[in-house]
Order: structure tokens, then sequence, then C-alpha cells
């Protein structure tokens, strides 16, 4: 998901939830606003107006954060993105953060708010630590909280009213929108744990002579082979599938190295290869012509007939249309219909706008 830094508004467009990827279009707009802001416009708002919405704009549009309020230029605003809709914002001016969720603004918090820290946490982003930090062990736990928790030294997934676990890794985890299925790939045990492996190591180090580091390293190995065999056998070591979809399965070689993602459809958990995308049944919905195919986000019907992928800002479309100037697009639900959702910026309300169009 080092931890980068925060980026300015419309370069921070370009990786929100989805990819790492720029807009040129949406620079080149930024630029444009920012040149007026500099010219004369202390509010970065009425010169604003004449820059014309991006092509992708639609007449229905949600206003889902209205800029105005923060009274400064665009690209002093950064963004971060989270699944449930929450949004982050950073004022790089005040160095302040905001929370907005469904139309409601919380704020002003400080780096060190824990709210804060989680939240870039979950969203893959910076506080300083390595990417390896970032994404660790707990990473899951901080995404998604209402449904991973700590069992000891262990993890546990609660959903629809059931226990799963524990686990001493989870490796995967995926929820569609609809947040009623989900599916992870787990392992039972592991041979070493962290705790272990630093008491192993400490002894060793303050061993005097190579025999009693024989005998330590021999003592150690009997152990983690009683643990195995306690936690459950040679095979509570393998990674294994746990999910509430009727008729899963996990098959190594039919999945080919791919992974869980429930953001390709609505309301589904699916797995994406570099060669192909299959459902949890082991169907194949999707074919890849070539690995690039799979490289970056995209999206499948409802009916998997058609695809939309997001690069470069820029949603294209199987059909060769394309739909520029966005970011932060995902599928949604909506009286037994599929939408494809997605954000701009609009220049003439100064505000972050969302569109929906069936899909």
């Amino acid at each position: 998901m080092a931890m980068k830094k925060i980026v300015p508004v419309l370069l921070a467009i370009c990786f929100l939830t989805v990819n790492t990827a720029s807009s040129q279009g949406i620079l080149g707009k930024v630029r444009s606003a920012v040149k007026n802001e500099i010219s004369g416009n202390k509010t970065g708002n009425t010169q604003a107006k004449t820059q014309p919405d991006p092509k992708c704009a639609c007449n229905d549009a949600k206003m889902v954060v209205d800029l105005t309020r923060f009274q400064i230029p665009y690209n002093e605003i950064s963004f971060y993105f989270l699944d449930d809709g929450s949004i982050l914002i950073f004022d790089r001016m005040s160095q302040k953060y905001y929370i907005s969720k469904d139309g409601n603004l919380e704020g002003p918090f400080d780096q060190d708010n824990q709210r804060v820290k989680d939240f870039q946490k979950a969203a893959g982003q910076a506080t300083g630590d390595s990417e390896d930090d970032a994404r660790g062990k707990d990473y899951w736990l901080l995404k998604y909280p209402s449904w991973v928790s700590r069992s000891g030294d262990k993890y546990v997934i609660k959903f629809g009213g059931k226990t799963y676990g524990p686990f001493a890794v989870i490796n995967e985890f995926a929820v569609p929108r609809s947040n009623e299925i989900f599916a992870a790939m787990v392992t039972e045990n592991v041979a070493v744990t962290e705790n272990d492996s630093k008491k192993m190591e400490a002894a060793i180090k303050n061993a005097k002579t190579d025999q009693e580091r024989m005998e330590l390293a021999m003592k150690f190995s009997q152990q983690m082979s009683k643990q195995m065999m306690d936690g459950g056998g040679p095979t509570s070591i393998l990674p294994k599938l746990v999910t509430n979809v009727a008729g899963a399965k996990y098959d190594q070689m039919e999945w080919m190295g791919g992974k869980l993602n429930g953001s390709v459809k609505y309301d589904e958990i699916v797995v994406v290869s570099p060669q192909k995308v299959i459902d949890l049944q082991g169907k194949t919905l999707l074919t890849f012509k070539d690995y690039s195919e799979s490289s970056n986000p995209f999206f499948l019907s409802s009916s998997n007939q058609k695809t939309a992928r997001y690069t470069y800002g820029s949603l294209v479309f199987s059909d060769n249309t394309t739909l520029a100037d966005l970011f932060n697009p995902y599928m949604v639900g909506t009286g037994g219909k599929t939408y494809l959702t997605y954000m701009y910026y609009s220049p003439s309300k100064n505000a972050i706008m969302q569109c929906q169009i069936p899909f």
C-alpha cells in the first residue's frame, strides 16, 4: 500500500487510492489556476471560475469537498482516500489535517493525531516509516479495524457474525464496497515467531563456544518442530483461503500468482493474475493479451464484456472511448444497477466533484 511524502493536490490526484500516475491535463489546469492566484486573487476562487471544467464533468455531479473553505491555492492541498469513502485533507500552508466523509468535515488535526496516523497507514501513505513497516504485519488491522483484530500475538477475522482464526499471518484481505462478503489468504502458524527469533539470536550471540551454539541451534530446532505439530502440523504453515463466499476454493496452479481483489467488480471478489481474472469458484472471467493489461488498475462490467482501465488520470474503455482529468475511480451499486464512479476537480465551483456512469 520510506512512505511517500504528501504532494500537492493535483499531483496527489495521480496516485489516490488505486494507482501511482500523473495527469498532464490536470496539472496544466492547476498551473493555470495557480497563475491566476498569484496574479491577484487571494482566495483562488473568483478567477478560477474563468477556467473550464474538464470534459469528464457531468451535469448531475455531486460535490465531495468544497475547497473554498480552505482559502488557499489549489497546489497547497493534498488528499488521501480510503475505501469507505473517507478523505484525509492536508492543508500544507497551515500543516493541518481534516477528515471528510459523507459531506461532514472534521478537524483541524495535527500530524501527531492518532486518527491521522492510522488513516495514513491504512492508505499506505507516509509518516516516515519504511514501506515494509507501513504495509507490515498490522496493515490489515489498520485498514479494516471493523473486521480484523488481535488475539494475543495472532489475528482473528470477525465477519457476518462469525469468527475466523486465529491466524499468525494475514497475507491478503479483500472486501468489496458492499461489505457483504470477504476473502483472505492466511497462514495459521509460522515456524518461528518474531519473539522466538529474537530469543534465538540473543542466545546464540551470547554463546561462548561453537559447541554451545550448536546445542542451542538444536534446541530451537526441536522447539520449532514441536510448535508446528502442536499448532496443526506442517500444513498449518501453508497459506489457505478463508472466505464466506459459497463454493470458493484455492487452487495454487489455477491462481498462477494471482491476488485477491475486491475492486475490479462491484460486490464480487476476484483473483487477478498476470494472465487472467477468475472468480473464487475458478471460472475465468477475462483473459489478458499481455502482462501490461493487468499492471494498471481496471474495472470489469457485470456482464464481463466491458473493461475500463485507469491510467495517467484517465479511464480508457474497451470500446476505445476515454474520460480524462479524473481520479479515484471505483465501482458502486445503486438501485440494483452498477455504476463506475470517479472524481474530478471543478475550477468553476472550486470543489472536488463526483460523477457516476452505468457500467
